[in-house]
């Protein structure tokens, strides 16, 4: 099977996964979507979560359930959009949530490669979405490489903050072991839920005080 382009660290602790029949079959099947429908992120981006936050580096998980459908959006990070493009609402509410509880003004941009690369793993259960089409590439493997990836993390790393927004977030509190990390749960920022628990959370700064609890550098959200 052609190499899989992926930052070396994480090449190292999924290679393993790469070699599954599941994640063969997976491949295969994208690589057709990518061939006939028009699917995002741009092909070359879909491993972007990987390779903006090396294993090495990771402090903070974010999940997300599924890449961005509109055009121009997706860019391998979960919630993040390229520069220029408007927030979508469930950013939106992340930054007024920042906003609030860190005393900080909205960013210019949604662009969210900037917390990537201080260590935060930005990462989507399913890597790829056909346009217009929230969900169609669920249930196809990715769930099954991404959860590999939540649980070799927790499982080698000590002291990372796990941010699980929303109940499908939430379910993957099972992947990460008991007394090691902090899990830190909430509704989803979403509009339709984002009343009922995000907005107020201070997650941000919760994060924040634990990295320096545990001799680590804060993020600059």
């Amino acid at each position: 099977m052609k190499d899989v382009q992926i930052e070396p660290g994480w090449k190292e602790v999924l290679q393993s996964e790469f070699e599954k029949p599941y994640f063969s079959n997976l491949r295969e099947w994208v690589r057709e979507e990518y061939k006939s429908k028009t699917v995002y992120p741009p092909a070359k981006l879909i491993f972007n979560t990987f390779d903006s936050c090396p294993f090495e580096k990771v402090k903070v998980v974010i999940l997300g359930q599924d890449p961005y459908h509109g055009p121009g959006q997706a860019h391998g990070l979960c919630f993040s959009v390229n520069d220029g493009v408007p927030f979508p609402p469930s950013l939106q509410n992340i930054f007024k949530e920042i906003a609030d509880d860190l005393k900080k003004p909205i960013p210019k941009s949604g662009d969210l490669t900037r917390l990537a690369n201080q260590g935060v793993l930005l990462l989507n259960a399913t890597l790829t979405v056909q346009k217009d089409k929230a969900g169609s590439h669920q249930n196809k493997g990715w769930e099954e490489f991404t959860d590999a990836a939540i649980h070799i993390l927790a499982e080698k790393k000590s002291n990372i903050v796990f941010l699980l927004w929303g109940s499908f977030a939430g379910k993957k509190e099972s992947l990460i072991p008991p007394n090691k990390h902090l899990v830190l749960k909430s509704a989803h920022p979403s509009p339709l839920s984002a009343y009922r628990g995000f907005l107020g959370n201070k997650h941000f700064s919760k994060t924040n005080e634990y990295l320096v609890s545990q001799g680590k550098e804060p993020i600059d959200w």
